[in-house]
C-alpha cells in the first residue's frame, strides 16, 4: 500500500487524555485483566477477526457498560464468547446440525445463532429468544476467557457503526476516554468480522453475515442449502437478530463510492482530492493518493489490510475514498464486498 497524504483530520486523532492503558499478554496482566471482567468491568482484547470489547455476558449491568461505551443501540445484540463447547449448552438450545458446525470450524471465526437459555440477559439479545454464540482462536482471548470463568459478550471495541479495529492502537484512538483496559495482541489475522449463520430452524439455516468461513463452506458440512438473511425489518427501531445487519455499517466518515473495476482512466477523470483503492497494486496508474489492499489482490491478505486501510484513509484529509470491489469465487470476496457496501451507505 502506498503512503497516505500528511493531511490529517482531527476527529480521529487519539483523544487528548486518554485514560485506557494497554496491557501485553503476561500472565501477571492477564490475571488482572480477568478479575476486572468478573468484577463488572469493561476489557477490550483480540480476536482473530477484529478487537472486541468485553465484559461478562451473564451480568446485564456489565453489558450494559459496552452499550454505554460504544454509544451502541438496544436493538442490536451482543455475541457471546465461550472457551469450550461445555460452556454453550449452560446458554443455548444446541442441535446436531450447530454441534456439527461447531466441530468443524471452532475455535474460529464462526458466530451461531440459536433459541437462548433464561440464564442469558435480555440486552445481550436485544430481548429476542436467541443468543450469538462463538468460539474464538485468537490464544490470548482464550487465556483471558480461561482466568475469567466467564463467557464474554464482545462487541467489535470502536463507537457503534464505524470502522473495526485491528490492532490495540485504533481501540486507544476511538475508545481511550471510555474505557480503561486494552489488551494488545498485535494485528488481528483475519481483519473481518465472524461469519453469522441462524442456526434455530437447522433444516432452513440463514447466512446473516458472510465472513472468512463461506457460504460453500457451511453447505458442505451441514449438506442443506444455507438460505440468504432474511429481509430487514422495516421499523428503525426493531430489534436485530444477528450483529452486523444494518445497511449503514463499518463507516468511515470520509463518503466512500464503490467500483466495480478501476481503471487509470477512471482515476484521470476523477477528483485528484480523492483516494482511489485497488484491490491490487495497479500496473498503469501511481500517485500520492493511489492506493492498494494487498500488492497480489490475494484475498485474505486483502480481509486482512480493510480496515485498518479504511481508518488511515479517513484520517488522512481525503475528500472521497472510491474503492474496487472485491472479485473471486470463493466466498471471502462476499464477505469483503458486504463491508465495504455497508462502508458507502449513507443515511
Amino acid at each position: 500500500m502506498s503512503a497516505p497524504s500528511s493531511a490529517s483530520s482531527s476527529s480521529l486523532r487519539p483523544a487528548p487524555n486518554p485514560r485506557a492503558r494497554i496491557y501485553t499478554g503476561t500472565a501477571r496482566n492477564l490475571a488482572r485483566l480477568a478479575r476486572v471482567l468478573r468484577s463488572g468491568g469493561l476489557v477490550a482484547a483480540p480476536t482473530e477477526t477484529v478487537y472486541g470489547l468485553a465484559a461478562n455476558a451473564l451480568n446485564a449491568d456489565a453489558c450494559a457498560k459496552i452499550f454505554t461505551a460504544k454509544a451502541r443501540p438496544a436493538t442490536d445484540p451482543l455475541i457471546v464468547h465461550i472457551r469450550a463447547l461445555a460452556e454453550w449448552d449452560t446458554l443455548a438450545h444446541v442441535n446436531p446440525a450447530a454441534l456439527r458446525l461447531a466441530k468443524a470450524f471452532w475455535p474460529g471465526p464462526l458466530t451461531i445463532v440459536l433459541p437462548k437459555k433464561d440464564i442469558v440477559p435480555a440486552l445481550v439479545s436485544a430481548g429476542l429468544p436467541s443468543v450469538a454464540v462463538r468460539m474464538p482462536a485468537h490464544p490470548l482471548f482464550r487465556r483471558l476467557l480461561r482466568l475469567a470463568g466467564l463467557p464474554l459478550a464482545a462487541p467489535s471495541a470502536n463507537p457503534f457503526g464505524y470502522v473495526s479495529p485491528t490492532t490495540a492502537s485504533h481501540v486507544r484512538a476511538n475508545l481511550g476516554t471510555q474505557i480503561d483496559h486494552i489488551l494488545d495482541g498485535g494485528p488481528c489475522t483475519v481483519g473481518l468480522e465472524s461469519t453469522i449463520v441462524d442456526l434455530r430452524d437447522p433444516s432452513r439455516p440463514r447466512l446473516l453475515r458472510p465472513g472468512a468461513i463461506t457460504r460453500a463452506q457451511l453447505e458442505k458440512v451441514l449438506g442443506v442449502r444455507v438460505l440468504s438473511a432474511p429481509p430487514k425489518p422495516r421499523a428503525p427501531d426493531a430489534a436485530q437478530l444477528a450483529p452486523g445487519m444494518l445497511t449503514r455499517h463499518y463507516s468511515p466518515r470520509t463518503p466512500v463510492t464503490l467500483h466495480p473495476r478501476l481503471s487509470a482512466a477512471a482515476v484521470a477523470r476523477g477528483d485528484a482530492t480523492a483516494a482511489w483503492v485497488f484491490t491490487a497494486r495497479p500496473r498503469t496508474v501511481a500517485g500520492k493518493n493511489i492506493f492498494w489492499l494487498d500488492a497480489q489482490g490475494d484475498l485474505p491478505r486483502v480481509a486482512h489490510n480493510l480496515f485498518a486501510l479504511l481508518r488511515q484513509l479517513d484520517e488522512a484529509g481525503f475528500t472521497h475514498l472510491h474503492f474496487e470491489l472485491a472479485r473471486g469465487s470463493d466466498g471471502l470476496a462476499d464477505a469483503i464486498n458486504d463491508r465495504l457496501r455497508r462502508a458507502a451507505a449513507r443515511g
